[in-house]
């Protein structure tokens, strides 16, 4: 060991009060600083600022959103908590489904770091997400993934794009989960900063499900999982606590503020300890558990300890190291992937030990859980670490940040896609279709989902051009689960507030096209620099847009995930709050898939209303370049019952085939649902209206669907039953165009090649 590694213990800091610590460098307000000072009595030893600096970073500490997230539990009614067995708080939220069985989900964001090294960035997003779900209890199942580039054109893009899509493919893959959906979007805002938000979703027992703590003094705190390196340290919770820095410097380039080690993920690892973690729970071996993420060791024991009813003390120097010379501050504070920390009693720990070897997997009793509340961790005999666990894990700052009006708002809200010009005939009309289906918003993502195992463990049952992935989990019953997730950045961006509630409505709306019934909702709140009044404003409303959504229609937020500073030099990402919604489906069989041509003579119906509204719309970005005005308006009233009817419709067989309405409108969901089941259609629009408002509006609460010729009358007795606007606009053909009477007929070779095309011509080299 050297000098200063001997020398800066507990009774060192205390005898040398006056020396200078870095803690501005570790991102640390002088205030902050301060504030520990008070809590240990003294300065911190090295091994303590760097715990202290990890968990009080935004990161980890939500020290700048916290209070407003507390709406979330101020809109909980005692309906939604009903079947919720775990929410905010815990590594994942957990829902009972019924017959005994449990689902939890959640959705994290890897954003800076998967702009550093694209692969590893997302790769290792993918991989602590799963972990996640993994310390919760459960075999996790499927993923999915919400990314967010820079213009589908930019040089930087042709780098990122490739590298994220590769890293989530890659560790997904060689974990045996399906991908079974998420989105793609491209916007001039994500350049320099993407968006990459991972989900995992886990099976389990009710009776299986476990917590992060650490509890009866005693019990054997065990490291098990991959060595400990010099990878990942200051990696996730150091990237996601600042912006990148885009000022140049003398010689004229762009520098980032921080380029900390992004972590290396081993999906086979990962794998193998999937495994492992899921014989130790079928044995009854486990007390509590914490998986190894963001902040390392440093997050895992305070936050064990702060949870459980007593201390802790850790023999750090235990800890397998597959870097020498490691200081107790580089140990604590790496983000090596792979690792888990549980809690055992000393009579099962020959039996976790002999689990453990039965994978291959490295595991060692690195300390035990002990009276009092301090966390107490030794180094060659030393002790470098003194404190409260739960000053660590909980008691960082919490900022009630200035929040204000942007000034710029009433123009934006004001510049409406009334002055813009619109097709004039049917010509225009045309080439606007070609234009939209296209563009880098709307055009198919094959390109990217064909990188990804859709269908591996064969339980998927719906996944690429649906509008929720649905997955059996009941081989014998036949139940399932269904999971959507969405966001609009630019509905946000107009009206945080409405943004939010529209981001949450399709995802949940997406859930019940497919006749799964929506239980619960996840989150990731993506926003620029929490330190500016505006995005504080932003987040705020966007927030209790979410929690009022979720009230009204009686499902619980079962946690989530906050990501500030994302921002490059003066350029805020749009508010980006993603909302996940998970539903439940008796029977599979009944799932409705979003093909037209799944049963003979069908005709198609319009749920909902068409309103002409454009702004925001991907028309104003696409044609026009232009985002300004207010988004479409939210009835989730409307919603719930449209919800409710699909449920019932798919259990009756009235719908063969649904597909929601959103971004493009009717045009993209008609197209998209005949090329899929590679069916003619024919479309009749509604007498004396505007065709292209018809066509383009992306007026929420619209479902498309189609009705096998003798479930008609049924199906139409049902919608008077709910009281649902429907209108009858078309049927299936056994032809190979799509028309819309009056106004257009396209080849579906032409209309898939304009779709199809654009991807892989932009990145198939890349």
């Amino acid at each position: 060991m050297s000098e200063q590694q001997q020398l800066d213990t507990v009774a060192y800091a205390a005898a040398t009060p006056d020396m200078e610590q870095p803690w501005k460098e570790l991102g640390l307000k002088e205030d902050e600083y301060l504030r520990i000072r008070e809590i240990l009595g003294r300065r911190p030893t090295d091994a303590e600022l760097a715990m202290y600096s990890i968990m009080w970073s935004e990161h980890c500490s939500y020290k700048s959103s916290k209070v407003h997230l507390g709406y979330f539990g101020e809109t909980m009614t005692d309906e939604m908590r009903q079947n919720l067995l775990a929410g905010i708080g815990e590594n994942a939220g957990v829902v009972s489904i019924g017959d005994d069985w449990a689902v939890t989900f959640k959705v994290e964001s890897h954003n800076h770091p998967s702009y550093v090294e694209p692969y590893q960035g997302a790769a290792t997003g993918v991989g602590g997400i799963v972990r996640d779900i993994m310390a919760m209890g459960a075999r996790p199942v499927a993923v999915m993934d919400q990314l967010r580039f820079g213009p589908s054109d930019a040089t930087d893009t042709k780098r990122v794009l490739p590298g994220v899509v590769a890293g989530v493919g890659g560790y997904g893959n060689c974990l045996g989960l399906p991908n079974i959906g998420g989105e793609t979007v491209f916007d001039d805002t994500y350049a320099g900063n993407p968006l990459v938000n991972a989900l995992c979703v886990g099976t389990m027992r009710v009776d299986d499900l476990h917590l992060a703590f650490a509890s009866g003094k005693g019990n054997k705190v065990i490291l098990f999982g991959s060595a400990t390196g010099l990878d990942g340290i200051g990696g996730v919770s150091v990237l996601a606590s600042e912006t990148f820095d885009d000022t140049p410097d003398e010689t004229g380039a762009k520098p980032h503020k921080k380029l900390p080690s992004v972590q290396v993920g081993d999906p086979f690892a990962e794998k193998v300890l999937i495994e492992c973690c899921l014989d130790l729970y079928h044995a009854g071996v486990v007390v509590g558990i914490q998986d190894l993420g963001g902040a390392g060791l440093s997050c895992a024991t305070s936050e064990l300890a702060a949870a459980g009813d007593g201390g802790m003390h850790v023999d750090l120097d235990k800890v397998p190291m597959r870097a020498k010379g490691m200081t107790p501050a580089e140990v604590l504070s790496s983000e090596s992937q792979e690792r888990m920390c549980a809690v055992v009693a000393p009579e099962n720990v020959d039996a976790f030990m002999a689990i453990c070897d039965k994978w291959d997997v490295q595991a060692t009793v690195i300390g035990e859980v002990t009276d009092g509340d301090h966390l107490v961790i030794d180094w060659y005999g030393e002790t470098v670490v003194d404190a409260v666990a739960h000053t660590i894990a909980h008691e960082g700052p919490v900022y009630n940040r200035p929040i204000e009006y942007p000034a710029w708002q009433d123009a934006l809200k004001a510049d409406t896609t009334a002055q813009l010009a619109r097709p004039a005939d049917a010509d225009e009309l045309r080439d606007t279709l070609y234009q939209m289906l296209a563009c880098e918003d709307l055009c198919s993502r094959r390109f990217v989902v064909e990188q990804y195992d859709r269908y591996v463990r064969g339980n998927t049952i719906e996944a690429e051009n649906a509008d929720a992935g649905v997955l059996r989990i009941d081989e014998k019953t036949g139940r399932g689960i269904a999971l959507a997730t969405d966001a609009s950045g630019r509905y946000t961006y107009l009206d945080p507030y409405t943004g939010a509630q529209l981001a949450f409505a399709e995802a949940y709306r997406n859930v019940a096209a497919t006749g799964a019934r929506p239980v619960a909702v996840t989150n990731c709140l993506n926003f620029g620099n929490p330190e500016e009044p505006a995005i504080m404003w932003q987040f705020k409303e966007a927030v209790h847009g979410l929690a009022d959504a979720c009230a009204y229609c009686a499902i619980p937020v079962t946690g989530g995930n906050v990501s500030f500073y994302n921002k490059t030099g003066d350029t805020s990402i749009l508010p980006t709050p993603l909302a996940g919604v998970l539903g439940v489906i008796d029977n599979v069989d009944d799932a409705i898939g979003t093909a037209f041509g799944s049963a003979p003579m069908e005709s198609i119906f319009l749920l909902g209303e068409t309103k002409d509204e454009f702004d925001g719309s991907i028309w104003a970005k696409t044609v026009h370049q232009h985002l300004g005005g207010v988004p479409p308006r939210v009835d989730l009233a409307h919603e719930k019952k449209l919800a409710e009817f699909m449920v019932e419709a798919a259990k009756a067989g009235t719908v063969s085939a649904a597909h929601d309405l959103s971004e493009g409108g009717l045009a993209q969901a008609v197209v998209e649902s005949a090329l899929s089941g590679n069916v003619g259609v024919t479309i009749t629009l509604p007498e004396g209206s505007d065709p292209f408002v018809q066509l383009f509006s992306e007026s929420a609460g619209r479902i498309l669907v189609a009705v096998p010729r003798d479930q008609e009358t049924a199906f139409t007795a049902q919608v008077e039953e709910y009281g649902l606007p429907c209108t009858r606009i078309g049927v299936v053909e056994e032809s190979a165009t799509v028309t819309v009477q009056g106004q257009l007929a396209e080849r579906l070779e032409d209309l898939r090649q304009a779709w199809e095309g654009t991807l892989p011509a932009l990145f198939a080299n890349a």
